[in-house]
Order: structure tokens, then sequence, then C-alpha cells
């Protein structure tokens, strides 16, 4: 496999601010996810130091880039505002469906988009030909697409480790066109589930008008791909620890020393979206429905210390200790207490002897993107006993279906589900954890690295034709030598910018005069080949010296002549109106187009959703009903026709090409219908697509006006 550049927030290594003490790995979950990846000898990891304002010294520089570690840095300033401001006060709550934690103010958006750029780049820096690029996390959503515009041709992977949330909550964010575009520049998106994967697919529908196709998108002339990639941990290294002696003697110990029957375990970050205070209400409601668990059971919250700079985080581990005080003070003895909270990391020993002790592990947060501490307990759990609670809102649900979910909101049923599961029968709970052992043993962390690459390197690379500039193609015509240029046009989208309604589109008057002078300096040479009704051209343009093909290749006009270039039977539009009116009538803002060989049904004015879905279905319907119908289903822009066999641009195009004189030809097009007029021109046609959309054209420009300042140099 090719070198892997990893880029993330933080690097997996703890440096001391003491340059004499030693580096410490870092326990985090991408370090220990991203294990194997790094260890394997053939990648590089870019990441902040986690030291502000230090500058590391020679020595230290030199360690790091012996472990293949590239540094960073970012200022104390940068930090509050990059950080603590945008990425953990805005994008954090946002994502995790939190909107009344948002902050009033959305200030470090600039100094977000600047170090987003500093990491961009740092990797551009470091990058070679043919390196995979792999971007990690919520911090840098942009520099998918910073590198890309310096990098066209890198290919570059974005994994996303929060939830992603659906488009009315994405639609608060205040640069969520920015974010987009960002995350855009990858050729691949990484989620936890295809909720979230889904949920990212909405929102470039209603916010950028794109139009997903199941798990792709079509994005500045390129297929971005996107999809569910469920993040893991490396199963034997827990397996491992919990059979060693050391964890054996502890959990042995923890077990002489309880005098409860059960044990409940909770164990997360101190952090809000972690529904801590809502599971110690479960508890305490449990003890209030079940009082003979009284003396019986026993529930140890571990909280790991996060953002502890934080007044907010400061607050909250204040209401949590105030609700462990009330619940003991309540439900407690002289000589115990119900509830106990550890404000304090543990060390791997430690953990994994609470895991094997524990007959309940309660893992119920509000939302999370994964959660990987229920696969910990999981893989932990060589005995085969225990429980696994889980809350439907994590993503780590979608996965571990034999784990009792629960909805962490509804207090009443956790509390009922946890006197479930101290009642559980063995050979049940055994069944639950084999199945749930079994799983995450074949989807570990080396299984969901491995996905991801190789779904990254195996992205069939279409032919990428990326946006030029008119100079840049005239520069090009410049090295040809040519007097006789002939012009294929197409109209909507090439020549004026699509409209809401077809009847819009009309030409302005800089337009008619410039087909004007092209007409008459080329003569026969210039055409406008549309999908348009005739009658439509006839109306916007009189002149009989403009020549012009219509409705896809059905119809020429020459010398103000119509005449028809095929005899065709169009007596299954009967058939197919009907159909196309039901769809209008159940898709607001729809619309049907009839022509002398076809007929279309638009979408432009449905709302950004229902319309794709609706066209969708309705090319399904037509395809499965309608088969043997002599017509062909196009899908345009924001439209589904239906038009007879046997007539298209390409094949009117050849008969204009054979009849005049010409020694270059240009075509220009921006939908499906014009690639049937690209793929019938010879080799050394130029051919220019506007817009996005994969293509067979050799040339690329952004819209009409670019294509019309082109056309002027004709003149």
């Amino acid at each position: 496999m090719s070198r892997v550049i990893i880029v993330s927030n933080r690097l997996p290594v703890v440096i001391p601010a003491d340059a004499a003490k030693p580096l410490l790995g870092s326990a985090g979950g991408l370090g220990t996810s991203m294990k194997s990846v790094h260890e394997d000898g053939n990648s590089l990891w870019i990441g902040w130091s986690g030291l502000a304002d230090v500058d590391l010294p020679e020595e230290r520089q030199e360690a790091l880039a012996r472990m293949r570690y590239s540094t960073v840095q970012i200022s104390s300033e940068e930090i509050r505002d990059y950080y603590d401001g945008i990425s953990n006060s805005l994008i954090w709550p946002l994502f995790h469906y939190l909107i009344q934690q948002l902050p009033y103010d959305g200030q470090g958006w600039q100094t977000y988009r600047n170090i987003n750029q500093r990491f961009a780049d740092a990797t551009v820096a470091q990058y070679q030909p043919g390196d995979l690029i792999w971007i990690h996390d919520y911090h840098l959503t942009l520099v998918p697409g910073m590198i890309r515009e310096v990098i066209p041709d890198a290919q570059i992977g974005f994994f996303l480790h929060i939830p992603f949330p659906s488009s009315e909550v994405f639609r608060a964010f205040p640069w969520r066109e920015e974010m987009l575009q960002g995350l855009l520049g990858a050729d691949l998106v990484g989620f936890h589930t295809f909720d979230y994967s889904r949920h990212f697919a909405s929102s470039l529908v209603r916010i950028l008008g794109a139009e997903p196709e199941v798990d792709r998108v079509v994005h500045e002339g390129r297929t971005v791909h996107f999809g569910a990639f469920p993040i893991s941990i490396d199963v034997t290294d827990f397996e491992t620890r919990a059979a060693s002696p050391a964890v054996q003697e502890m959990v042995q110990k923890m077990r002489n020393q309880q005098t409860e029957r059960f044990l409940g375990l909770g164990v997360d970050r101190l952090d809000y979206t972690k529904g801590i205070p809502r599971r110690l209400l479960a508890v305490e409601r449990f003890f209030d429905k079940y009082p003979e668990f009284r003396g019986q059971f026993r529930f140890l919250q571990i909280a790991v210390p996060t953002r502890e700079t934080s007044a907010a985080y400061a607050d909250f581990r204040s209401f949590v200790n105030e609700l462990v005080g009330r619940i003991n003070s309540k439900h407690g003895a002289l000589n115990a207490a119900p509830v106990h909270l550890l404000y304090r990391s543990v060390d791997a020993i430690e953990l994994s002897a609470l895991y094997l002790a524990a007959d309940l592990m309660m893992v119920t947060p509000l939302r999370d993107g994964m959660n990987l501490v229920a696969k910990e307990f999981v893989a932990s759990r060589i005995d085969g006993l225990g429980m696994l609670m889980l809350s439907e809102f994590a993503g780590a649900a979608a996965e571990l279906g034999e784990a009792v979910l629960v909805n962490p909101y509804d207090i009443e049923s956790v509390a009922d589900r946890i006197r479930d599961c101290l009642h559980m029968e063995d050979v049940e709970r055994r069944g639950r954890m084999s199945l749930l052992a079994r799983r995450i043993k074949q989807t570990d962390n080396k299984f969901w690295s491995k996905s991801f690459l190789s779904r990254l390197e195996s992205i069939s690379q279409e032919r990428r034709v990326p946006f030029c500039s008119p100079e840049s193609i005239q520069v090009q015509l410049t090295r040809t030598d040519f007097k006789q240029p002939m012009f294929l046009l197409d109209y909507d989208g090439t020549l004026v910018g699509i409209r809401d309604r077809p009847a819009m589109a009309v030409p302005d008057s800089e337009l008619v005069d410039l087909i004007h002078q092209l007409s008459e300096k080329h003569a026969n040479r210039l055409w406008i080949v549309s999908g348009r009704h005739r009658a439509d051209l006839d109306a916007w343009f009189p002149n009989a010296i403009v020549n012009m093909i219509a409705e896809h290749g059905l119809w020429i006009r020459h010398q103000g002549t119509w005449s028809k270039t095929v005899e065709v039977d169009a007596s299954w539009t009967e058939k197919l109106r009907p159909i196309l009116a039901s769809f209008a009538e159940r898709t607001p803002g729809s619309q049907i187009e009839e022509k002398s060989a076809s007929i279309a049904w638009h979408y432009r004015m449905a709302d950004p959703e229902l319309g794709p879905a609706q066209a969708k279905e309705l090319r399904l319907h037509l395809l499965e009903s309608f088969s043997n119908l002599p017509v062909q289903i196009l899908n345009g822009k924001m439209c589904v026709e239906i038009r007879v066999q046997g007539v298209n641009k390409g094949i009117t195009a050849r008969q204009i090409m054979d009849r005049f004189p010409h020694d270059l030809l240009i075509a220009a097009g921006d939908d499906q219908t014009d690639e049937d007029l690209f793929k019938t021109l010879p080799p050394n046609a130029l051919t220019i697509k506007i817009g996005n959309g994969m293509t067979t054209a050799n040339f690329r420009l952004r819209s009409p006006a670019q294509m019309r300042t082109l056309l002027r140099t004709f003149v």
C-alpha cells in the first residue's frame, strides 16, 4: 500500500514541556485505532504537539522525526479561538444536537480557518506523489479542500469521529457552506454509521443544491464518495490484558472487598454529551422503584477530567457532584453509598479489572459518534458474563444490537432495564455477550483502517477534468493552425444559466448580439445544438443566419427553414403523460414540458430533497414498466426526459459536420445529452464541459459567462 500521511489535531504522543523527560504514548481513541497503520512503518503523522507557545528543541524534533511525527505549532491565543472556541464550543455541541449549548457569538472562525490552512500547508510540504492523505475529525474540516487546491490529483480521505447531524440541525452552523466545500475536497468522506452518511448527503442537497447518488456526489468535476466505516478497538490487546495475572488479581481483590451483590459501572469523559446526569437520575429512579436492591447494587461512575479550564465544564462537574450527593443521602446508609463518583483517569490495568468486575456496564450517552467504551467492555469480558446497556443514540448501537438498548432520555425505562439486566439469566447473558464478542473481533481496529484505506486507494480514478479559464483554452488554440472553426453549442446551462422554469431562460441582448456576430463571421459553421422545442429557438433567434438543432437532434434549422432529421412515431407519449402528470401533482413546484418526440418532467422549483427523490422513483418506474417502448430515459439538469430512440445530438451533429467544411470542431455543453455529442467527435476536437459532472470533454469551464468570454475571441 502507498505511504499514508495521517493528519489530526493532536499527535498520538504526550510531549512533556521538560525536554529532559521522555515522550509518552497517548491512550486516546484515535491513537490506538490508528496504531496498526502507523506501526506498519510506511506512514507520517502530522499534528499539534500539545504544547502552546513552545518551540520544541532540536533534539526533541529529531526524536519525533524518528517516530515519523511532524508537528504543527499553535499559540495559546489560537487554541482559545480554534480549539476551545469554534471546535469545542460550537461544532462539538451542534453536531451532538445540543443547540442550547451554543455560544451567543461565533468568534474565532478566521482563526479556525487559519489553523486549517496551516495543517494543509504542512501536509502539502510533506506530500510525495502516490501518498494517501487521511485527515481526521471536526477540528480540520477545511483541510481537504485546501489541499485539493494545491494538489488537484492527491488521494484524500477524511474521517469524522463525531456524529454528523441532520440537515435541520447542521443548517444552524454559520459557516455551513464553507465546511461542506472543505469536506468535498476529499475523495472519500467516512462516518461511523449510515445515518451520519445519510445526514451528510441531505445537507449537500439542502445547502449546496447537490444531487448525491446513494454513496457519492459529483463536485467540481470529481466524484466524492462517502459511507460508513465503524471505528473499533484492538480486541486482542484488551483480551490479553484481561487474562493477565495483574488484572485477574485486581478483579479478585475488588470482589472480595465488595459487600454488594451487583456492581454497575460507567466510564466516560466528564462531558455533557455522555448523559451522566440522566444516567444517575435513572439509578436514583431504580432505587425508588425497586428498594429491595438497596445494599445489593452499587454504581461506580468514572468521570475522566476534560477541558478543565472551561467554566461551563466546571459548573457541569459541580452539578454532577451535587446529584451524587443527593442520591447517596436519599438511598445510602451509614456504612454504604450506592453511588461512587471518581473524578480521575484510570490506567489500563485498573480499567480492565473494572470491566471484568462489573455486572452491568452502562454506556448511555445522549449522542455519541461511536463510543469505544462499549466495545472495550465486550472485549474485556473473557468470562462471557456481564451485561452491556447501550444508548440507542450511540453510534455503536448500529453494530451492537445484542446489548440492552435504551433511550437515555426515558429515565423511567432505563431504571426498569437496570432491573432486567440484574435479573437476566446467565444463559441469555452469555448468549448476548458471545454474539457481541464475535462481531467486534471480526471488525476490529485493523479491519476499520484497512477497509477505509483500501476503499480510498481503490476508488476508480475517473478521468478528472479540472476547471480552467477561457484564457487557458485560448492559449491551447493559439497552438492550432485553423481557419474554419465549427461551433456546436448547447443552449441551457451553456450559453445561459439554468433557470427555475424553462420558459424563463430567454437570451439577453448581449447573447443575441454575440450569436449574430459569430453566425455572420463563420457562416454555416455556428450551430446551437439544443434540447429545446424549435418554437422557443425560433422566437429567441429569428434571424435566419443562426443555424440550430432542436429537440436533441430531431429538427435542424438551416437558413431559416426547419427540417426533420428522421420520421418518428411519438404515440408512446400518450402512455407516459398520465405518469408524469401524477408525479407533477405529488411534487409541488414541478412541471411537464412536451416536444415533438419527447416529454420531460422538470423539478427545479421543487423541494430540494423531495424533487431528486421523486426523480429517482420516476426513473425506476419507467425502467421497470416501459422498457418495451422505443425510448431513452435521460437524467438531465433537474429533470427527467424521455425521448425517442435513435435521435441524439451526436447523430445529428455528424450530419452537419459532413455537410460543411471545417478544420476545427469546438463543442460545448453541460449535461448528459451533450455527452452524446462529445463522444461522436474526433479526438482532436475541442470539447468543453460547463459546470460539474463527469464528462468525456477535454476542458471544463465554470459558467456560461466564461463560455461567452471564450466565444468573443472568435468574433
